[in-house]
């Protein structure tokens, strides 16, 4: 009969050496006989005097149970302090450091041994530890709650691995007295979030003027605050960011200690009534400038200036933040990509603006999908796919395209109510069919979530001109690229404004509008056929029929789902009748007849 398997709750607390490899690199005798007296000597009669066991010792650390939380945290501070003590007088390239995970969970018991997720989770905590410190999960500091008087800094959720879901991390702060020695090892790596992750540090004032010290820290305070709105980035907050005020750091180190990809470092200097102030982007784990610009501005209203600087940075950044992670994704082999990968490369196909990478964008988005199925980006960018798929390159059915368009959208946005750009996406979809009311609803509710979200901006520029509002429209559209100038977009939204214009009665300037857009972007029929409409209503009849017969040789299959589709409305409609009216009209003094 088989014996039924040991469980029980326990305490565990997983221990190992900092730097392991490089001790026994350099000198393996003494490196064994030195961890052997601190485990003899120490750790183990530790373990012992808070009623705990040691389950096993596994050479460069060990895996040890208690019954209690308070004992196992008690035990591992204890033994933290008294290895200080213990590496006081020894070099720094021979300091054995420890780095100590405990959490509470159900294990399996053998004989010699304990196993499950309670461990592994132990063990993971240990990874995330820095030399000579202590991680816990969330349940072991709910456990202990006041009963230890020590202080525990909250490291927020890390993804652990082969640990399905997020474990809220806690550090045990004060291990250490004010007289603590230098660590040996590095510090610990946090390990990266599945996307885009920056730390903001305190501007440096350079300028000699105490004074400017409150200025310096209240524009890295209100960047970190702008940049928070972005769901697309993972920003560290403002009390880790600043913990580096006052030292001489290196980028590198501060990504690996606050488990970031990017870091954002500035300066400012103070001459007369002129500041400048500099700042630069950088990529942490190999240092490369990513983003770098300087302003010189009148300190003339120094709130309105802090603004001014806020605002221009945080505008800068996300593109540049955005291009730095598709082409980071693009060094990898799309075999080996995970959903984020697969995503950003779906992105980067997407700001081709051609059929072909249109078709690529949608198989990547469907595989971040396929990774991922709850990753919200990878419908968002579906839907993005979808919506260029049908109604501008024409390689799906229009209506079909529209349905499964609006599906991804919805999808996203139940996945994430957060998430502005899921939300923007909904807005376009859902004005495709005419439904101008819901659109402009979820453009608003993706601007309150992100203000400065240029796609918000464009998709509520789009609704408020197809639903009889063009210069409010026009409005919108205007900062959508201000706001993103190298958008991958920018094709559309100049067509955008140049049919705003248009329904503003405005031709001269509808016309200047599609020539800027066909400068641009010279094989987009779509720009056509607005500065025919235009210039037909101009009287300037040989112009605009030039432009006509330009957009239907151009793609003439292209340009009568245009006219089908948003003149005479045979796909579900986007325009009001009396739009549809004013634009063949125009058309027709162009020289087009309906066939």
């Amino acid at each position: 009969m088989k014996q039924p398997v040991e469980r029980r709750l326990a305490a565990i607390l997983a221990a190992d050496v900092a730097g392991y490899s490089r001790l026994m690199g350099a000198d393996e005798e003494g490196t064994h006989e030195r961890l052997t007296a601190h485990f003899r000597e120490l750790v183990e009669p530790k373990i012992k005097e808070n009623r705990g066991r040691t389950v096993k010792n596994t050479g460069d650390g060990l895996l040890a149970e208690f019954l209690s939380v308070v004992d196992a945290v008690r035990c591992a501070v204890e033994v933290q302090r008294e290895m200080v003590q213990r590496n006081a007088d020894v070099p720094v390239e021979r300091r054995i450091e420890l780095r100590v995970g405990i959490n509470l969970g159900d294990v399996i018991v053998e004989e010699h041994d304990i196993f499950g997720d309670g461990v592994n989770v132990a063990a993971r905590l240990e990874a995330l530890a820095e030399p000579g410190g202590i991680c816990i999960s969330r349940t072991v500091r709910d456990h202990i709650r006041d009963k230890l008087a020590y202080r525990f800094d909250d490291m927020g959720e890390q993804q652990v691995k082969n640990i399905a879901r997020p474990v809220r991390v806690y550090r045990v702060s004060d291990i250490r007295d004010e007289h603590q020695i230098p660590s040996a090892a590095a510090p610990a790596t946090l390990p990266l979030p599945d996307k885009p992750s920056v730390a903001v540090l305190p501007f440096t004032n350079m300028s000699g003027d105490p004074e400017q010290e409150f200025f310096a820290y209240g524009i890295a305070e209100d960047i970190i605050t702008a940049l928070s709105r972005y769901p697309s980035l993972f920003v560290i907050a403002r009390h880790s960011c600043f913990t580096y005020k006052g030292r001489a750091v290196d980028v590198k180190q501060v990504g690996r200690e606050l488990g970031v990809r990017y870091v954002l470092e500035g300066s400012l200097r103070k001459s007369g009534n002129r500041i400048r102030i500099t700042a630069q982007l950088v990529e942490a784990e190999s240092g490369k400038h990513v983003w770098a610009e300087r302003y010189d501005r009148n300190l003339a209203d120094i709130f309105a200036l802090q603004d001014e600087i806020t605002e221009a940075v945080t505008i800068a950044l996300a593109p540049a933040i955005a291009d730095a992670e598709q082409h980071r994704a693009l060094r990898k082999p799309p075999g080996s990509l995970d959903a984020w990968g697969a995503y950003q490369r779906g992105l980067w196909h997407l700001s081709k603006a051609s059929a072909e990478d249109n078709a690529l964008a949608e198989k990547f988005f469907q595989r971040a999908i396929d990774l991922d199925p709850i990753f919200a980006g990878g419908y968002a960018g579906l839907a993005a796919a979808l919506n260029r798929a049908g109604a501008v390159f024409q390689t799906r059915d229009p209506a079909e395209a529209q349905s499964a368009e609006e599906a991804a959208a919805r999808r996203a946005v139940a996945l994430d109510g957060g998430d502005a750009e899921a939300r923007s996406r909904l807005a376009i979809a859902l004005n495709a069919r005419g439904d101008h009311q819901g659109a402009q609803a979820e453009a608003e509710r993706a601007l309150a979530i992100c203000p400065n979200l240029a796609d918000a901006h464009g998709a509520l520029g789009v609704v408020l001109t197809d639903s009889g509002r063009p210069k409010e429209g026009l409005a919108a559209l205007k900062t959508c690229i201000r706001l993103d100038p190298r958008s991958h977009s920018l094709v559309y939204r100049l067509m955008q404004i140049a049919w705003a214009l248009y329904f503003c009665h405005e031709y001269a300037a509808a016309v200047e509008a599609a020539r800027q857009a066909i400068r641009s972007y010279p094989d987009r029929p779509g720009s056509y056929g607005v500065l025919a409409a235009a210039l037909g209503q101009m009287g300037r009849t040989a112009e605009a029929k030039e432009a006509l017969e330009k957009a239907i040789k151009m793609a003439p299959a292209r340009f009568d789902n245009f006219v089908r589709g948003y003149v005479r409305g045979h796909v579900r409609p986007r325009l009001r009748p009396e739009d549809h009216a004013h634009m063949l009209e125009g058309l027709r003094k162009a020289g087009w007849r309906e066939t």
